[in-house]
């Protein structure tokens, strides 16, 4: 059975961090993904960068896009997420892709604004492959019903864990497990 896993955190609890520290401590290739980055000028956020596990770079979202969709303050392109999010996603989900991880930060509204971003995320969870995805605490109704799967085990990140909690999933995902068995709670 595959490792579903949503970490869970307040702004500024260190999600981004602590799914770039997993990725890191993972065989080379050994997932797939995005992560965000926050993008700030003299101090202030202006927007928001997507990059890939794979290197790819592009501006999601800032003040100065004009949308729509609009997040907040923010101005979001939703062709980033087609152009570099969903192959990925898409390839990790159709594939056979036993034993393959995606990486995911974050399922947040400016993400979920791309309504085939949000379909592919939906795939993926009904595939055979592991997922650790990034969740904010707020109220969603995408989020708020993965949340609720029995499928989906939720973990609280925190600034007290942050640090730890990378280490711990980078040995739990490259535990060798037989599929189709009983789920680990290791």
């Amino acid at each position: 059975m595959p490792i579903r896993i949503l970490l869970e955190g307040r702004p500024g609890a260190g999600k981004t961090t602590a799914l770039r520290r997993l990725a890191a401590l993972l065989p080379t290739h050994a997932a797939t993904g995005f992560t965000t980055e926050e993008i700030r000028q003299s101090g202030a956020r202006v927007g928001f960068a997507l990059e890939t596990l794979a290197g790819g770079r592009e501006v999601l979202a800032h003040v100065d896009l004009l949308g729509p969709p609009r997040v907040g303050k923010y101005g979001v392109d939703p062709g980033v997420m087609d152009r570099l999010a969903l192959p990925s996603l898409r390839s990790a989900a159709t594939e056979e892709a036993t034993g393959r991880l995606v990486l995911i930060d974050e399922l947040g509204r400016m993400e979920l604004a791309c309504t085939a971003f949000r379909h592919a995320v939906e795939a993926l969870f009904a595939a055979e492959v592991d997922v650790v995805a990034t969740v904010h605490t707020q109220r969603d109704p995408f989020t708020d019903a993965l949340k609720r799967r029995a499928d989906i085990e939720i973990v609280q990140l925190t600034p007290a864990n942050r640090d730890v909690l990378p280490g711990k999933l980078a040995a739990r995902l490259q535990q060798p497990r037989t599929h189709g068995g009983p789920p680990s709670h290791g």
